[in-house]
């Protein structure tokens, strides 16, 4: 079983923005553009109800869809299409519970956090932890790390915590985007 990429994309009317990517694969930055050009026109295309395993070239591509944002993974042509199918939906689960009801802003501004948490379910493209618990405590161990290494005081530290993990609001990101867009 080995993921070769797993790329987030967030589809607003026709226009499609990539939110995350991680390759477990060495390709040049020409051909990762290339793929995830491709990959986006393939996936966007599909319509809801048709399946979500598509072939292109030498891989499988699976995805996801989970409100705006389409999860997509890429393959190996023998690999569990099911499998990879049930880490996306792991992946996600393990954002829900950490950030509390995920949503498009909180990967956005806190992406860092969303990489972590996908490399302590994924490693080189191999399923490295399947238990939600262990995954859970490595990331409350992540994040009081980060905690004692950027805090000054206990009140700094108190509202940097509670910051992080209050869920964003969706409304307010698509206001924020809808302004940057007018204004390019």
């Amino acid at each position: 079983m080995a993921i070769h990429y797993l790329i987030l994309l967030s589809r607003q009317g026709k226009v499609s923005r990539q939110r995350l990517a991680k390759w477990f694969s060495t390709l040049s930055p020409k051909d990762k553009a290339k793929i995830v050009k491709d990959v986006s026109q393939l996936v966007l295309a599909r319509r809801t109800r048709m399946c979500n395993f598509l072939e292109y070239k030498d891989t499988k591509i699976v995805y996801r869809r989970y409100a705006s944002l389409f999860f997509i993974a890429g393959c190996s042509s023998d690999d569990n299409e099911l499998i990879t199918l049930e880490i996306i939906h792991r992946y996600v689960e393990q954002m829900d519970k950490d950030f509390g009801n995920v949503c498009e802003l909180d990967i956005i501004f806190s992406f860092t956090k969303a990489y972590y948490i996908l490399d302590e379910i994924l490693l080189a493209g191999e399923l490295q932890e399947t238990s939600k618990k262990n995954i859970l405590r490595c990331i409350g161990q992540q994040d009081s790390l980060e905690d004692m290494e950027f805090c000054d005081s206990p009140a700094t530290c108190t509202q940097t915590t509670q910051h992080r993990r209050k869920p964003a609001d969706a409304n307010l990101f698509h206001k924020v985007e809808d302004e940057v867009t007018k204004i390019m």
